[in-house]
């Protein structure tokens, strides 16, 4: 656990429950950067989803999947990641929750190798016509227009225990492997599920 993530994430009552219950907790000080390093940035270009959480006015909160092309994340710089927003199911909840409180939280996965880095930032939601220059950053060819673009401002990050992750592969990784869904052993096909 690294200082700037505890700092931001270990509430007194957070703690108050560690002492409590016998878990884990981080000591004052350690690393309060929050750069990404060469670690990060590699694990976050080589991820296709990651998922997104946000907070609406009334402290309610919700989660959302976002998906595409491996790397669709971008890393800009050591403290900025972001990327383009399609037209989606027109509910524009996290849109209209980060109006509200732009603070949020970011999982991303690795199912295969069992990795997960928790991120936690502000995002600024952009209209995508404003910035072209940021939009071609963004966008990979084949990909729609997109309609917003999403940077976030990384406050903090930690590498997550990998104890609880199933490993799971999608199709392109099976066939890394010379499997095919069909060819997994029937005791392991929640192992082999396709995400």
């Amino acid at each position: 656990m690294s200082g700037h993530f505890a700092k931001l994430a270990y509430t007194p009552a957070v703690r108050a429950m560690q002492r409590r219950y016998n878990g884990y907790e981080a000591a004052a000080g350690g690393n309060e950067s929050a750069e990404l390093g060469r670690r990060e940035r590699q694990f976050i270009a080589a991820r296709n989803s990651f998922y997104l959480a946000t907070i609406n006015q009334d402290g309610w909160p919700h989660v959302q999947h976002r998906g595409g092309a491996a790397g669709f994340l971008k890393v800009l710089d050591g403290g900025r990641l972001a990327f383009a927003d399609y037209a989606g199911n027109r509910q524009f909840v996290s849109v209209g929750n980060l109006q509200d409180n732009p603070r949020a939280a970011l999982i991303l996965v690795d199912y295969p190798n069992r990795r997960r880095l928790k991120i936690l930032g502000t995002v600024d939601v952009l209209d995508a016509a404003d910035d072209p220059a940021l939009l071609a950053a963004v966008s990979n060819p084949g990909d729609p227009p997109a309609e917003r673009i999403m940077v976030i401002h990384v406050a903090a990050f930690d590498w997550n225990c990998s104890q609880h992750i199933t490993p799971r592969y999608t199709d392109s990784e099976l066939a890394e492997r010379g499997l095919t869904l069909t060819e997994s052993h029937p005791s392991q096909g929640a192992q082999h599920e396709t995400v």
